[in-house]
């Protein structure tokens, strides 16, 4: 357990400074693209791609508002995909369990900031003396410390506290088990709600009312629907392109700026 701990404390490390570092964020450090890396790590992708679809429903609808996190997503996708690789308790257990478990790390990563923020004095002298070279290596030593703090906290939880959880789960009773499935199934059902709300317009509303058709009623799969998404949606952006072009052809040719060969194409 705890060969697997370090593992996924290094991917979740890595992956930290590459995104956020290297890549400007790239979105890598989502549970969509965490989980599935962290079911490979442990010899189980399959499990890691569904665990990583349902948590980025989850979490899709959460978002950081100024410097409150409510959750931290990353760390929770990567902890309760090892709990459902490493135990017995299901995926569902193991999602409902992903919020409480995102909010512990999102208070631990909250305790380390003002670790952070108490080094920028230092620099800041490092600058005004001109001692580049010392700044540059302070600088470095301070990412690879912002990366690999929150890495073995990951490793740690994973190592010691699967465990811990799975025996602690293993003597409640049946109906906290059945609640807890529950609770699994309804957030992705309330990730999506509070997604939806937040692009809803009269514009798009009657998709929602389209494809809740094609699953109720017709039974289609969900990635039926996503290739009829696709076609929808390329339809209808072609569609607006071609009005905008017409548009903004009638436009020159009210303005007398039509071309011989548009007017007599009108």
């Amino acid at each position: 357990m705890a060969v697997v701990g370090l593992k996924l404390g290094l991917l979740y490390a890595f992956i930290m400074w590459f995104d956020g570092r290297i890549l400007s964020w790239s979105c890598l450090m989502r549970p969509i693209v965490l989980a599935p890396l962290s079911g490979l790590v442990m010899g189980d992708i399959g499990t890691g791609i569904l665990m990583g679809a349902a948590l980025e429903s989850v979490y899709m609808g959460i978002s950081s508002i100024g410097g409150a996190t409510p959750a931290d997503a990353p760390l929770a996708a990567i902890i309760t995909t090892a709990f459902a690789v490493l135990t017995d308790a299901g995926m569902e257990t193991a999602i409902a369990l992903s919020i409480p478990i995102g909010t512990v790390m999102a208070s631990f990563n909250s305790l380390c900031l003002p670790i952070w923020a108490g080094v920028a004095p230092a620099l800041t002298k490092m600058i005004v003396k001109g001692e580049v070279k010392k700044f540059e290596i302070s600088a470095h030593l301070l990412t690879i410390a912002a990366v690999l703090v929150p890495g073995l906290a990951c490793a740690a939880a994973v190592a010691f506290g699967v465990e811990g959880l799975e025996s602690l789960l293993a003597v409640m009773p049946g109906w906290v088990m059945t609640g807890l499935g529950a609770a699994g199934g309804m957030m992705m059902a309330i990730g999506f709600a509070i997604l939806t709300s937040m692009i809803w317009s009269k514009e798009v509303g009657y998709f929602f009312f389209f494809g809740y058709v094609l699953v109720r009623y017709l039974g289609m799969d969900t990635l039926a629907i996503a290739i009829l998404g696709a076609i929808v949606a390329a339809t209808v952006f072609l569609s607006e392109k071609r009005t905008i072009d017409l548009n903004n052809k009638l436009e020159k040719m009210a303005a007398g700026g039509m071309t011989k060969e548009e007017e007599e194409f009108f």
